[in-house]
């Protein structure tokens, strides 16, 4: 392994914060299905989609943006008839135009799209499109990023291959990342070249304020702020980051149209590494450098952690998320990198182990817990409270990381089946 530069974090940052519009699982699944409407030159007739266990649970209680209907049938038949694969993650944005969504719905009622759960899927994000219109037929694969198309082939031949294995992305061929590294980074990088992630500050924001203005899913920002206006709670740092980053929640999973500034493929935790930072920053009247330092050790922290579990696992991603963010408030609050590493550990403590049972309405509850024990963490961390080195807290802050990371994906894989076999039999077949 060697040191990473400033260069290849910089670019580890711009590929963990892209634009999403929606649950980025159902949107794999819409742009598999729209690859295939484009090599098959229109619309097609029948649509067969084959994803692993923990897509088909992340899709199965999600909002599609600007549908209002979840699931994954409805999300493939609305790739396959208005998506487009250059769009990425942002593949669903033509929904609203023309008559796409009275298409697609007619696809889903008529029995033209079939969404099944393959067992043997060869990594936990995997996506299979078939899709056929007249004598042909076209196949797209996605496996291990959300974006990441590694097949297309038309009528048995070859298209379009990717050479790809799961053993490509073994660890030890990454440039050495840790959070000591990252603190380095962000003290001494020119402001100039990470501003890009304010950007995700703006459209975060956005969300969030269409989430409190209009009745999304559990409204868990709109009650907090209610009951703040009732004198029932303290308008205060913890409390208005926890309404900025419900709100966005459940705008985002009750499938509003604007689109969120992921993080390690997810909008949830996004949002969760952003808004309680940009809080937290307006709180502290902290200068525009300083949230963009902090927003860029947020989103890097949290991308750090989530190297060791991939993109999907049993562990919900809204403790690595919060990680991040309760680290970002640290250093905002003017605490250094010991403080920083405390504040990490004592999140490792709190939340490991929390479940993920699918992308939903409820994901938003989660986000709640995430931003609370992150602004928490910060205050002990600032008071000088720290985790001791006991159950899975090391001294070692790289090897405590390395312990989540085994949690969350040797230790949990039975977590995982276990959830999964529960929601399928809630609902066998889509």
């Amino acid at each position: 392994m060697y040191q990473v530069t400033d260069e290849q974090i910089i670019e580890i940052l711009r590929q963990e914060s892209v634009p999403a519009l929606g649950c980025t699982e159902p949107v794999a699944c819409a742009l598999a299905c729209a690859r295939c409407r484009e090599e098959l030159g229109g619309v097609p007739e029948q649509i067969e989609v084959w994803v692993s266990g923990n897509i088909y649970k992340n899709g199965m209680g999600v909002g599609i943006p600007g549908s209002g209907m979840t699931g994954l049938p409805i999300a493939a038949a609305l790739g396959a008839v208005c998506g487009k694969s250059m769009y990425g993650l942002e593949v669903l944005k033509d929904v609203s135009v023309g008559d796409n969504l009275e298409v697609a719905k007619n696809k889903v009622t008529e029995g033209a799209v079939s969404v099944k759960m393959k067992e043997d899927a060869v990594d936990k994000l995997y996506a299979e499109a078939i899709c056929r219109k007249g004598n042909d037929t076209v196949r797209t694969v996605i496996v291990h990023a959300h974006t990441n198309i590694v097949s297309v082939e038309k009528n048995g031949e070859t298209v379009f291959k990717k050479e790809y294995t799961v053993d490509a992305c073994d660890k030890k061929e990454r440039p050495e990342l840790s959070v000591a590294r990252i603190w380095d980074f962000i003290q001494t990088v020119d402001i100039s070249r990470i501003e890009f992630v304010l950007q995700g500050a703006e459209m975060n924001k956005a969300i969030s304020n269409e989430g409190l203005k209009s009745a999304y899913g559990l409204q868990i920002g709109r009650t907090l702020q209610e009951n703040i206006a009732k004198g029932l709670l303290e308008d205060d740092l913890l409390n208005n980051a926890l309404i900025q980053a419900t709100a966005a929640s459940d705008a985002r999973m009750d499938g509003c149209e604007k689109p969120v500034m992921t993080n390690s493929g997810s909008g949830n935790q996004g949002i969760t590494v952003i808004l309680p930072v940009v809080v937290a920053a307006e709180r502290l009247a902290s200068t525009r450098e300083q949230l963009t330092r902090a927003l860029a050790l947020s989103n890097l922290i949290a991308a750090h952690i989530h190297y060791y579990l991939g993109h999907l696992s049993a562990l919900c991603g809204i403790l690595i998320a919060g990680t991040g963010s309760a680290s970002a408030i640290t250093y905002l609050m003017g605490g250094d990198y010991d403080k920083v590493v405390n504040t990490i550990k004592t999140m490792c403590s709190n939340l490991t182990g929390m479940m993920c049972d699918g992308a939903k309405q409820g994901c938003a509850l989660k986000v709640y817990s995430g931003v609370s024990a992150a602004v928490q963490a910060a205050l002990l961390s600032m008071k000088g409270i720290r985790t001791n080195n006991d159950g899975i807290i090391e001294d070692d802050i790289e090897q405590t990381i390395r312990n989540v990371g085994i949690i969350g994906t040797a230790g949990m894989e039975q977590t995982d089946k276990t959830i999964l076999d529960i929601m399928t039999k809630k609902r066998t077949n889509y």
